[in-house]
């Protein structure tokens, strides 16, 4: 059954969302594709800044998917990735986090885009999560932002942490809080959700010193507020 409160307590957010940018509004990883090329060079950009997004901050992954983009002979396509050196692709994301494993899943997984997927990437849950380095998370993620077909919600630790707080889900993991969601949440905000909790996430109710005294659900709505790890208690 769905959380009492719940449709208020995302309105109230989404209020704030809207009234408050967050860097994934214009750096996240839905954005990160160059609009001007063709979709088939837009879903591996996609795929790529997801590949690259993990561990790392929406600011660094922006400015690391720009560099790739001006910097590789012929822009960010799967023939630039194929025929760059790894020593190469590893000083260019260098910024990233884990950039050397990334390097190495990146280069792989071009190469399974290049012999299985007929040079554009997976258009299921099942071909994405196949491909070294993507997870669950990546790969609804990526149906969305890259085949606009939304078919789970995209877990991150933002989605995770606050879906707990609030006590929509209890799970100790990202699944189990995409499973738990998806049973009662409406089908028609699954999309929304992750740029709703991620911006949320960036903003106000931040991993360290929450600020609870700048939201609105503080006054009754949230379970957590002014609990554990607020600014207001830092102070």
């Amino acid at each position: 059954t769905p959380p009492q409160d719940w449709e208020e307590m995302y309105n109230l957010t989404k209020k704030m969302r809207l009234a408050r940018p967050a860097p994934v509004d214009t750096m996240g990883c839905d954005v990160a594709a160059d609009k001007t090329l063709s979709p088939l060079i837009q879903r591996f950009q996609t795929l790529i800044s997801l590949m690259l997004s993990s561990q790392t901050k929406d600011i660094v992954n922006a400015a690391t998917m720009a560099k790739l983009r001006a910097q590789l002979p012929g822009g960010l396509t799967l023939e630039s990735i194929l025929t760059v050196e790894p020593a190469e692709l590893n000083s260019l994301i260098a910024a990233v986090g884990f950039h050397r494993r990334k390097t190495e899943y990146i280069k792989k997984a071009a190469v399974i885009l290049r012999d299985q997927w007929g040079g554009d990437i997976p258009n299921s849950i099942e071909g994405l999560v196949s491909l070294p380095g993507v997870g669950p998370k990546m790969a609804h993620l990526c149906m969305s932002a890259a085949w606009d077909k939304t078919m789970g919600i995209g877990v991150d630790v933002h989605v995770h942490r606050i879906a707990n707080l609030w006590g929509w889900v209890e799970s100790t993991t990202p699944e189990g809080t995409r499973e738990q969601l998806e049973a009662w949440l409406p089908r028609d905000k699954w999309r929304e959700i992750n740029w709703l909790l991620v911006g949320f996430g960036q903003t106000t109710c931040l991993p360290r010193g929450r600020k609870c005294g700048e939201c609105l659900l503080s006054k009754g709505l949230c379970r957590a507020a002014f609990k554990g790890d607020t600014a207001a208690k830092r102070k």
